[in-house]
């Protein structure tokens, strides 16, 4: 074996029934790096429209950018049922563009995602956005959705670098 390790290509999604954020990093071992990320707008149309559009959308991404994984957040349920049936559909979208290019689809909590990123589950937006910046070396602003699935992309390599040391250590 030549040492030599190969690249994954990471889609993280923050989905949303009226915007959908993505972002694309690409690890070789534990260093990540910024590809893409942006915002689906699907706007306030037919909800079966927007659900199309997160779809295509999404397909185009992974298109594009060639992701070989995904990495996507949770539906959390505050006290709209009805935002929450919503935001699920959403998801639904987004997983169905990812298996449908045959991506392997990691699902994370919100708090999994700030605890892997800040070091506590109830970090603010701010916090997880200096994080992601900071660990990317990015420069200025990113949206906000963009930043959260950036953030659940940076989230995954976390878990794996967790489960890989927990199979290294049961195997000895």
């Amino acid at each position: 074996m030549s040492g030599q390790r190969t690249a994954r290509r990471i889609l993280g999604i923050d989905p949303g029934s009226v915007k959908t954020g993505f972002g694309v990093i690409e690890v070789t071992g534990s260093q990540a790096i910024y590809v893409a990320s942006g915002v689906i707008q699907a706007g306030t149309g037919a909800f079966a429209a927007r659900l199309h559009t997160i779809f295509t959308g999404l397909t185009a991404v992974i298109a594009e950018y060639e992701a070989t994984e995904s990495a996507v957040e949770e539906v959390f349920v505050n006290r709209n049922v009805q935002s929450a049936l919503k935001l699920g559909q959403a998801r639904g979208a987004a997983i169905c563009a990812c298996a449908g290019d045959g991506l392997a689809v990691h699902e994370y909590s919100a708090r999994a995602v700030k605890q892997a990123l800040v070091g506590r589950g109830g970090a603010d937006k701010s916090q997880v956005g200096y994080m992601v910046r900071a660990t990317l070396g990015l420069q200025g602003t990113l949206r906000e959705d963009a930043a959260d699935a950036l953030a659940v992309a940076l989230a995954h390599t976390q878990h794996d670098r967790l489960d890989a040391r927990i199979a290294s250590g049961a195997a000895r």
